[in-house]
């Protein structure tokens, strides 16, 4: 799982024209892509680490200040660019097991406390954030996962 996350200040996605998720005060945008090896422990892993990154200001996190975050499902975190001029998408899960490790991340979230605004999933959207700072950075669940064998000594 890949999460794209940035300090916004203000944030909204539109799905036909009509918004459906937006954040009216500070928080976090989160770009959200799944690959094949991806499971329900890297989405609770990867929202707790998202929740309580120190990346708002007076280095707090959304944890300590509740800021709510806007997470729009994006598969293209996954792109292959290494061949030609054309984008492959093979390595991105497709719809029926990304889709719900993208409600399952949601719900983590919101089981830790947080104020979560959604995308369209699988919808063409349009995406409006104002980066705060910018500070924008990159998550990845198995980056997670080899910190936590290093931690326990693997």
């Amino acid at each position: 799982m890949r999460a794209v996350v940035q300090r916004v200040s203000s944030a909204s996605v539109r799905v036909d024209g009509e918004v459906v998720g937006a954040l009216e005060r500070p928080g976090l945008v989160v770009l959200l892509g799944v690959t094949h090896t991806d499971s329900a422990d890297d989405a609770a892993a990867l929202a707790a680490k998202t929740w309580n990154l120190r990346i708002l200001r007076d280095e707090r996190s959304a944890s300590d200040v509740d800021a709510p975050l806007l997470v729009i499902s994006q598969f293209t975190l996954y792109a292959d660019v290494r061949k030609g001029r054309r984008p492959s998408w093979g390595d991105a899960a497709p719809g029926p097991v990304s889709e719900p490790l993208y409600d399952e991340y949601c719900r983590a979230l919101r089981e830790l406390g947080a104020h979560v605004e959604r995308g369209a999933f699988g919808a063409d959207m349009a995406v409006s954030l104002v980066n705060d700072g910018p500070v924008t950075l990159v998550l990845d669940s198995a980056e997670l996962r080899r910190g936590d064998a290093r931690r326990l000594g693997s």
